[in-house]
């Protein structure tokens, strides 16, 4: 089964994700998490530039005498809420477990090393496999459902992996924490983005409503919009 998939970020008026470039500067910065507690996932899930930067250690060894299986591990089964990180090709080096206290699940292609699977399971992170050298989404979140019972899943960026969701047809929620600031300059990310390959590549969405308006205070909206995607073709 498909989890109900929310998309949560918080933006400048201009639809960038920086608060440090924003100006005026603090403005309604504290809100993203006291809103993602509030959603209540059972797991969140970043793409690997975010991922990069919670990331404590160096990368694994290169080589391993180590044959290991493609095959989905969890170093837990019991955890409150997950935190999946999308790594197509095992690029990062955790040096811990957990972010914030919630269980690293990592989301992998089968063309990573053996090396790199070794890392993972030398600290204790769960690994899951969702596609031989690109990341199927569709896949990566029946897996999570199936395997760790996730229900409710939120999915916050960056834009890269945000605009993947999206062009997937996954994203059932769009939860926007919009501040009164303005980036105003080129460089930084946006809400929702895509790679130079997916450039022309449009999401498969219906019709978007705005379920609910909050009112922050200090000029921060919350806009709350279910989104309708279209059926999936034929053959998929």
């Amino acid at each position: 089964m498909k989890p109900h998939v929310i998309c949560l970020m918080h933006s400048s008026l201009d639809g960038r994700t920086h608060p440090s470039r924003w100006r005026p500067k603090g403005a309604g910065t504290d809100w993203f998490e006291k809103i993602h507690d509030e959603l209540g996932g059972d797991a969140w899930v970043i793409g690997r530039v975010t991922g990069s930067e919670f990331a404590k250690g160096q990368p694994y060894l290169a080589t391993t005498n180590e044959k290991l299986p493609r095959e989905n591990w969890f170093a837990r089964r019991d955890a409150k809420t997950y935190g999946v990180v999308l790594d197509a090709r095992g690029k990062i080096g955790w040096g811990r477990s957990d972010i914030g206290g919630d269980p690293i699940v990592v989301v992998l292609t089968e063309s990573v090393p053996d090396s790199h699977l070794a890392g993972l399971r030398g600290e204790g992170i769960s690994y899951i496999f969702a596609g031989k050298s690109e990341i199927d989404l569709a896949l990566t979140v029946e897996i999570l459902n199936r395997e760790l019972g996730v229900k409710r899943l939120l999915v916050e960026g960056g834009g890269v992996a945000n605009g993947a969701f999206l062009r997937a047809g996954l994203i059932d929620e769009f939860n926007l924490i919009l501040s009164p600031a303005i980036d105003g300059a080129t460089g930084a990310p946006f809400v929702f983005s895509s790679t130079e390959a997916d450039r022309d590549k449009r999401a498969p969405i219906s019709a978007m409503t705005l379920e609910s308006t909050r009112d922050l205070g200090g000029g921060v909206l919350l806009l709350r919009y279910l989104i309708k995607n279209d059926p999936p073709a034929a053959g998929r």
